[in-house]
């Protein structure tokens, strides 16, 4: 017995109060009602109908059960309506990032961007290490990499150039370093930590070879907080010219030894590959693009 069908033939019979009727409106035969109902009654332990040969009248039980039947009904439903049956734009969207220079404009941008959609909710998680798209249940996320996963849909934002950059004060009363090992020996650096190993992030010169300065004076799980340490003339940090952009304009970082070709990588937009992409997904994904793209150009 399909009981959610059986459901169905009870609340029709309990608005009929006739079997046969019943049968016509839901174009089966009359003895599958009967058989139905007998099914149902005998599942529940209660009779739902008193019957005789001309009539049928619901039984105290059958009163007390059929609001609840149809509630059920009601609930299957909604259940199973789809997106176009509904609103293609109502549910949760989970997005990933990092923390870079202007994301809270970015942010005020694309939920400006999304009052026309007050039932979409946004989950904006701000993450120095790339979520899991299984385990943390990811939608959508923005990165910066050598190598973008190609397992993922990726939409090419901008090209960040690393950098080895301090305050004009730590050079000058360092004196400028004469070469790269003069600078690995001389001045202290900044480590920045990585949160899941509690180590050090290795310090790269290109795509293969790294190195190890002789002094770390500060540490931090924050790339953030590793500029405010350089402006202060701590410590030498590796960066990017996109997140210190507005101090290496005014002058208040400066590139060390700028001869130094370290390595270009990729900020993008990405979303996981999927059999199924519901609308809200791809709608986020495409208005997250557009603002980016102007916020990086």
């Amino acid at each position: 017995m399909n009981k959610l069908e059986a459901l169905k033939f009870f609340v029709t019979a309990a608005e009929t109060l006739n079997f046969r009727e019943t049968a016509v409106k839901l174009a089966i035969s009359p003895s599958v009602v009967t058989r139905t109902i007998s099914e149902l009654e005998n599942q529940l332990g209660e009779p739902l109908f008193k019957r005789n040969t001309r009539s049928i009248l619901l039984t105290s039980f059958g009163e007390l059960f059929l609001p609840r039947a149809k509630r059920l009904l009601e609930d299957s439903e909604t259940l199973f309506q789809t997106p176009k049956d509904n609103n293609d734009m109502k549910g949760i969207v989970r997005i990933t990032l990092f923390r870079f220079p202007g994301h809270e404009q970015v942010l005020y941008k694309f939920l400006t961007a999304l009052n026309p959609y007050p039932e979409l909710f946004i989950d904006w998680r701000l993450d120095m290490l790339k979520l899991d798209t299984v385990q943390h249940r990811i939608d959508i996320g923005i990165r910066i990499e050598r190598e973008p996963n190609p397992n993922f849909i990726i939409k090419p934002i901008a090209m960040v150039k690393h950098a080895l950059l301090a305050s004009p004060d730590l050079v000058e009363k360092l004196g400028a370093p004469i070469d790269f090992e003069d600078l690995r020996q001389r001045y202290p650096f900044s480590g920045l930590l990585n949160p899941e190993t509690g180590k050090v992030f290795e310090f790269m010169l290109d795509g293969v070879n790294t190195f190890i300065p002789r002094h770390l004076e500060f540490f931090t799980t924050d790339s953030q907080a590793e500029i405010q340490a350089a402006l202060a003339g701590k410590a030498v940090i590796q960066s990017s010219n996109l997140a210190c952009k507005e101090f290496l304009k005014n002058g208040r970082l400066v590139e060390v030894l700028p001869e130094l070709k370290l390595e270009t990588w990729q900020l993008y937009l990405y979303r996981p590959y999927q059999t199924l992409i519901p609308k809200r997904i791809k709608k986020t994904f495409d208005i997250l693009e557009d603002i980016l793209l102007e916020h990086f150009k």
